[in-house]
């Protein structure tokens, strides 16, 4: 049975049907936390609890801790990228551990930006340290994926475009939003990943709503991809990519072939000047959600509610 794990700024939680019972536990860091499953467990079992609504909730995944990215993979959003799902490798990139932000925090959009996007995003969560060149396969995969949670990978794409710099344009404060929950799955339970649909609103309209199925590369592959170059430790954080629905889209193909016979510099300022007319970019006051379950019901990483604010 999974566990809904909660973090306030002074404790550690277990969510119950009855509300939420703290853990008893020195564990300051996620890393930490995980290795006291024995307090986990007794939390479970208690009987004390406290109205979760009653919490004010920061992100379960703590920083510092490596935060690693797929990029475009889901074949929906490849293809309204202009690409194709056939053909697409399985890519990465690093954000900072400092963009992390609660479920409910404000998302701050830096004075500079004005394309500020969204991308709903199931994370993994792990559990054990992963060496360089460790086998990963199907049977062993819950041995280093601890939980999933809900993640929304923030981007700058007038700063990640036209310098192709997504690090910096993916990892200022609070452009990853994580949470409510850290839900911690067993080995049956991570099996029904590519039932788990994502959704996100923004406010209160549906922009993105996909299952897993659409999903290129599950955790099974691209964990053996990852190992080849990048060691992950228990607590470190790794986002599986993002469905259409996006802001952001491609160009129409003619519109494209035109932009290529064009200086860079030409290119990018036809397309911004197009983007900046684009509605579906974050604006201040904007209301973020993002929720990831399985439709059923059984499987449930909650539903995080963040502030889009411009800072002055």
């Amino acid at each position: 049975m999974s566990t809904s794990i909660l973090r306030t700024a002074d404790a550690w939680w277990v969510r119950t049907p009855a509300g939420a019972a703290r853990i008893d536990t020195a564990a300051t860091t996620t890393r930490e936390l995980l290795a006291d499953r024995e307090a986990i467990a007794a939390a479970a079992s208690g009987t004390e609890t406290v109205a979760v609504d009653s919490l004010s909730l920061i992100s379960p995944v703590t920083a510092p801790c490596r935060v690693v990215a797929q990029m475009t993979n889901f074949a929906s959003h490849v293809k309204d990228s202009g690409m194709d799902p056939e053909t697409v490798p399985l890519t990465f990139f690093r954000k900072t551990s400092g963009s992390i932000s609660g479920p409910h925090d404000d998302v701050v959009r830096p004075a500079h930006v004005r394309l500020l996007d969204y991308e709903v995003e199931i994370g993994l969560v792990f559990g054990r340290e992963m060496p360089v060149g460790s086998e990963i396969s199907a049977e062993n995969l819950a041995d280093y994926v601890a939980g999933l949670v809900v993640t929304n990978d923030i981007s700058a794409r007038d700063v990640q475009l036209p310098k192709t710099q997504f690090y910096e344009a993916k990892s200022y404060p609070t452009f990853t939003p994580v949470g409510p929950a850290l839900v911690l799955l067993d080995a049956d339970e991570l099996k029904r990943f590519g039932d788990l649909r994502l959704r996100l609103w923004v406010n209160g309209q549906v922009r993105q709503d996909m299952t897993v199925a659409d999903m290129i590369y599950r955790p099974v592959e691209t964990l053996r991809a990852l190992t080849r170059f990048q060691r992950m430790d228990a607590g470190d954080l790794l986002l599986t990519g993002t469905p259409v629905g996006t802001a952001i889209s491609a160009p129409p193909k003619a519109v494209e072939i035109i932009g290529s016979l064009l200086p860079p510099k030409v290119k990018w300022k036809m397309f911004f000047q197009g983007q900046a007319k684009n509605p579906k970019y974050l604006k201040d006051g904007d209301v973020v959600e993002a929720a990831i379950g399985t439709d059923d019901g059984a499987l449930d990483l909650g539903r995080q509610r963040t502030l889009v604010r411009y800072a002055r």
